[in-house]
């Protein structure tokens, strides 16, 4: 599965739609899941990260159906159509099979009967406001992190999720690492001590346009823009804003689409990248219905400029335990946990394993009695949870405390001074200024969604 995961955008561009050879267990063949007790999925957002990250587990799997893709785009939607149904095509064995709607307007998707769950792959600024309408209308939910952009959205989605008894997960493959998840499992058995500091790096944005604002130009016949743009405020457009038109794709020379790097869209790596790696710290702090006390933070951010998020920070969070979280941009994503007895920690992508003050921490395993965490695939943990009802390994409620972290360093950053948090009530205690943060303006008439 992870060689699928590397190889399959590769082979989408080699080939143009290449085809995913998949078992024949997936259209029910081989003793595989018969297709009445297959959850169907449609997916919402075709852009890069769908062929990158999510699509390809879905169409693997003998669990699911892929019914329908959804996209304003309608050249990447139909870039996604064109893949799912040549996969499955594959599958059975036949050429020509036609089976996957294609949908513009995701209320479209919503309204379909046949469709059971939703995978959001969409940009940030839409993610609240279709995973509370999807659980509205009876849909279950894997939700790309981050799921919200302010603290306000993420509660909406929390209370939703409750209120209509829907699953949610936060979509994160992190926890299923296996070096975070050695790390969690050592720190909270308790092998490093008391847990005095945790030391959080994520990588660094690309630096702001070398045209401070890019020319407008006519918007592409195949995008919506109106319908991109959604709750966001009104801007005129140009491709810097959303994404680039290379070959469908999100990525060109290595940097993401321009949306990420801007405020109306994202809060850029703080938030995007923050949503995996303090995760991990609230995880193995098991604070992860919580969170921080006091938030203080510094940051440059590019002035008139198109793209305006933050370009270097320092986030400093404190808990009632007294455990100090410093959170920084630099080359890559880490975790390092500084105890009593010793420390441990792990750079993603950059290590193969834990790096431990002892060899016995990088050995050790749990035994009886000791705390086991479970490890769970992200996206066949939501599709049990669809199946079961259980409550999935990061719920919805979990999610919106990761994010409400990374959205407090933002506003404290913003502010200029350190901001003292009350997580139970949700509120900076003696600030209006930066209360009035945890929300942000939307465009008519999208408002703040209800739950």
């Amino acid at each position: 599965m992870r060689q699928t995961r590397r190889t399959f955008l590769k082979e989408m561009v080699a080939a143009g739609v290449a085809p995913l050879v998949l078992p024949a267990r997936v259209l029910g063949k081989a003793g595989g899941t018969a297709p009445g007790d297959r959850v169907n999925v449609a997916l919402i957002g075709t852009g890069r990260q769908v062929f990158h990250a999510n699509m390809p587990w879905f169409l693997w799997s003998k669990d699911v159906q892929v019914v329908a893709v959804c996209d304003a785009d309608a050249w990447r939607m139909d870039m996604a159509r064109q893949a799912v149904e040549a996969n499955y095509a594959v599958s059975a064995g036949r050429s020509g099979y036609k089976g996957c709607a294609a949908h513009r307007d995701f209320r479209e998707v919503l309204a379909r009967q046949d469709v059971d769950a939703v995978m959001i792959s969409t940009p940030d600024h839409w993610h609240a406001h279709m995973a509370v309408a999807a659980m509205k209308a009876g849909k279950d939910v894997a939700l790309e992190k981050p799921i919200s952009l302010c603290v306000r959205e993420g509660r909406a989605i929390a209370e939703a999720a409750k209120r209509h008894g829907r699953v949610l997960r936060t979509d994160t493959e992190v926890r299923a690492h296996r070096p975070y998840h050695h790390l969690c499992q050592v720190v909270r058995n308790g092998l490093v001590g008391e847990v005095r500091r945790v030391l959080v790096t994520v990588p660094s944005d690309p630096p702001p346009l070398a045209e401070r604002w890019p020319a407008t130009a006519p918007v592409p016949a195949e995008l919506d823009y109106d319908l991109w743009l959604g709750p966001a405020p009104a801007a005129l457009y140009t491709e810097k804003r959303v994404h680039y038109r290379q070959a469908g794709l999100d990525y060109v020379g290595g940097k993401g689409p321009g949306w990420m790097q801007i405020q109306d869209y994202s809060l850029g790596v703080m938030l995007n990248w923050g949503a995996h790696v303090l995760d991990i710290t609230q995880w193995l702090l098991d604070t992860e219905r919580g969170g921080p006390t006091e938030i203080k933070a510094s940051a440059r951010f590019t002035k008139d400029n198109l793209w305006n998020v933050a370009q270097r920070f320092k986030v400093r969070y404190r808990y009632a335990s007294g455990v100090e979280v410093v959170y920084t941009n630099g080359e890559a994503a880490s975790v390092r946990v500084e105890g009593s007895r010793g420390w441990i920690s792990h750079t993603w992508f950059k290590e193969q394993a834990c790096q431990a003050s002892a060899p016995s921490l990088l050995s050790w395993r749990p035994g009886p009695g000791d705390l086991q965490l479970p490890r769970l695939d992200e996206k066949q943990d939501f599709i049990d949870c669809v199946r079961t009802r259980k409550e999935p390994l990061i719920t919805a409620e979990i999610g919106h405390r990761t994010a409400t972290m990374c959205q407090l360093g933002h506003i404290a950053a913003q502010l200029g001074r350190t901001l003292k948090w009350d997580a139970s009530a949700e509120r900076v205690l003696g600030d209006d200024e930066a209360n009035a943060r945890l929300a942000r303006p939307y465009r008519e008439p999208w408002g703040l969604p209800e739950s």
